[in-house]
Parts: structure tokens; C-alpha cells; sequence
């Protein structure tokens, strides 16, 4: 039975979360999606007004499915490449400074602004005990097998970190933590 005056509330849907992508010149939502590691098939299912995958344009907003809006996580990695450093904020306070490698001349660490997309404990080799991806296909916050590297510019571009300082990072920062890699 049903009253005046009585307002029937939806059934409580889990929000799903997502943020915003805004597209490059020279990007493809192939490329989008290999960066966020999502499949093209989510990426069309999130963007319905995306008709033709071929044709998008650059400044276009292009939602990612299954990472939280970077605003809304208190965390920022800012990345100096020239001070091979790497600085925890919190709510825009320092929280931590950690010494890193970056990448050598040939194979430089890109600059921009990126977030955390996923991450892999024990990813074996070069990359330490801990990978965090970013959201350019190929790069990453990793730990390292050759400590002595720490503090030079030796990598093929990811950023890297001492074993005991990406765990501690990989304890504090969710995926979706913006990461800005500057010069």
C-alpha cells in the first residue's frame, strides 16, 4: 500500500567508478584503451555517444570505467626527472620525498600528467617487487633488481624505485592516483 505523501526511493545501485580521459592529438580509443588497459569493448559500452571508434577527436572527454576520479583521492605523485625524485602529497601537503631512476636520453621518462591503472606484486626481473602501470601503455613506478641504479637516468623510461620505497608507495596510493612526471 502506497500513502500520500510518501516517496519511493530507487533501489540503492552501486555508482560505478570512473574518470575522464581527454583525448590527444593522434589518439585512437585502440590506443585509449591499451593505456588504461581496458578493452575496447568497455570503453564503447561507457561511451555510447561513440558511434564510430574511428572517428574521435582531440579535447574529447572519453570516460574510463573502473578507476576512481583522481580528484576525489587525497594522494598526488609528482615526478621530477631533473631531480631524479619522486614526491608523495597528500591533500597537497609532502608526505614523502623518494629517490629514483628515470629514463636515459634515448628512452626519456614521458612527461604529463598520468594516473596509477592497475598494479602487479612480484613482477619478477628488472622491475623489483612491485609495478604500478600508468596510464601510458608500457610505463610504470617500479622497484628494481639493481639498486646501485637509483638516483641516475638508466631506464627505459619507467620510473624507478627502491624496492623497500615502492612497496611502502604501493601500501598508500590506489589506482587512479594522478601522477605528474615534469622535468
Amino acid at each position: 500500500m502506497i500513502f500520500s505523501g510518501i516517496y519511493l526511493n530507487k533501489p540503492f545501485q552501486k555508482e560505478v567508478a570512473a574518470i575522464y580521459h581527454i583525448v590527444k592529438p593522434g589518439e585512437t580509443m585502440s590506443v585509449i584503451a591499451q593505456n588504461y588497459r581496458r578493452p575496447l569493448s568497455e570503453l564503447l559500452a561507457a561511451n555510447p555517444a561513440i558511434v564510430n571508434p574511428g572517428l574521435i577527436y582531440p579535447g574529447q572527454r572519453i570516460i574510463i570505467p573502473g578507476l576512481p576520479e583522481p580528484d576525489s583521492i587525497p594522494y598526488t605523485i609528482i615526478v621530477s626527472r631533473g631531480k631524479k625524485s619522486l614526491t608523495l602529497l597528500s591533500n597537497g601537503a609532502v608526505q614523502k620525498v623518494y629517490p629514483i631512476a628515470v629514463g636515459k636520453m634515448l628512452t626519456q621518462t614521458p612527461i604529463g600528467e598520468f594516473v596509477i591503472v592497475n598494479r602487479e606484486p612480484e613482477p619478477g626481473g628488472p622491475y623489483g617487487v612491485m609495478w604500478l602501470s600508468l596510464s601510458k601503455y608500457g610505463y610504470g613506478i617500479h622497484g628494481t633488481n639493481n639498486p646501485s641504479s637509483i638516483g641516475q637516468s638508466v631506464s627505459k623510461g619507467c620510473i624507478r624505485m627502491y624496492n623497500q620505497d615502492v612497496l611502502q608507495l604501493s601500501r598508500i596510493v590506489p589506482n587512479g592516483t594522478r601522477v605528474i612526471i615534469q622535468p
